[in-house]
């Protein structure tokens, strides 16, 4: 497979700029891979696919506002500063990106808030758009990770071109959200409500939570056409024995066990075991799917629709069949369905 077979037009006006009023009545369709048929549902008629004993295998981590607006010093330009990851907590070090980069060099200084009581220093270039800052606040760390929350916005993919807006905060985060680290939210989880959840817990459906803190690497392009060259960033991850135990009784079991978005199927993938199990695991991955590519431990997935050539896409077409995800996207775009993180869903089973 080449980069190339995973173009295809996405007309502007199928970009969902907003969430569907209420998360779970985003559209929904469903790919049944046996059958190679394709239905048209709603999102809340997913309970109707699982049963007593099912698993769903969810994200949960939590977005941070990871996107801050400095001035830099003398000249008072403004400069956008993206959160990648914090390296050293107690010399308060951080991987971040900075726009626009040409202006940003070794040394400068860039000033936060009304009051600037926020600033870093750039130490070091890590790629043309990365930098590495050392943040200088007078504070305890948790005061400092406070001022960052507070002058943090959330980070909205870039191409919704609206401003950030209040129910942001809320609606860019699965209920689910617990452990902070990501700087974008895993959006297959964001069609997930509170009663959804209910009905499926009452229905007897097991949820197992592992962790992937969603970084820049999910969204970062492809810009081989020779797959197997393309690395991905490491993103943090962490199974726990809880999770662990869940998932393998599902598998043994034989019964429906669903990835919730990519980014939990990147997970679990990244860990498993000699006998096609799930492993318990803390540390980093960069693993990349792109077909041809044998799953070991989902046989279901829910997912968002995605960018042309993105990794996203392409883990999505190992998972399907290219040609069947290919046939998927081209109804997709003709019943206006809307794309990414605010967009619709499909189930593929």
């Amino acid at each position: 497979m080449k980069l190339s077979n995973f173009g295809f037009n996405l007309p502007e006006e199928l970009l969902a700029e907003y969430p569907a009023e209420n998360r779970d009545e985003s559209r929904l369709m469903v790919l049944d891979r046996k059958k190679q048929t394709i239905e048209h549902k709603m999102f809340k008629d997913i309970i109707d696919y699982f049963n007593e004993d099912d698993v769903l295998i969810l994200n949960n981590t939590k977005v941070f506002p990871a996107r801050l607006y400095g001035n830099k010093e003398k000249t008072g330009a403004r400069i956008e500063v993206f959160l990648l990851r914090e390296l050293n907590e107690e010399q308060r070090l951080w991987d971040v990106l900075v726009d626009p980069a040409r202006k940003i060099r070794i040394g400068n200084k860039l000033y936060f808030g009304d009051d600037d009581t926020l600033v870093a220093e750039v130490i070091d270039n890590t790629t043309s758009r990365g930098r590495t800052l050392r943040f200088l606040y007078d504070g305890s760390y948790k005061e400092f990770r406070r001022k960052l929350n507070e002058l943090g916005e959330t980070p909205l993919p870039k191409y919704i071109k609206r401003e950030v807006q209040p129910e942001d905060e809320e609606r860019y985060q699965t209920i689910y959200a617990k452990n902070e680290g990501a700087v974008a939210a895993p959006t297959a989880g964001l069609h997930f409500s509170r009663h959804l959840l209910k009905r499926l817990e009452i229905k007897g459906v097991k949820f197992a939570e592992v962790t992937l803190h969603v970084g820049l690497g999910t969204f970062n392009p492809v810009e081989v056409e020779d797959l197997s060259k393309h690395k991905m960033d490491s993103e943090e991850l962490k199974i726990d024995q809880k999770a662990v135990e869940i998932v393998n009784k599902g598998i043994r079991d034989k019964r429906r066990v669903c990835a919730v978005g990519t980014t939990a199927m990147r997970a679990i993938e990244s860990s498993v075991s000699s006998n096609g199990e799930l492993n318990e695991v803390e540390g980093w991955t960069n693993k990349f799917i792109f077909p041809p590519y044998d799953f070991s431990i989902a046989n279901c997935m829910i997912t968002n629709f995605h960018t042309p050539k993105s990794t996203l896409l392409m883990m999505v077409s190992a998972f399907a069949g290219h040609d069947f995800i290919k046939k998927a996207y081209e109804e997709a775009v003709k019943e206006k369905y809307k794309f990414y993180s605010y967009g619709d869903a499909m189930l593929i089973i």
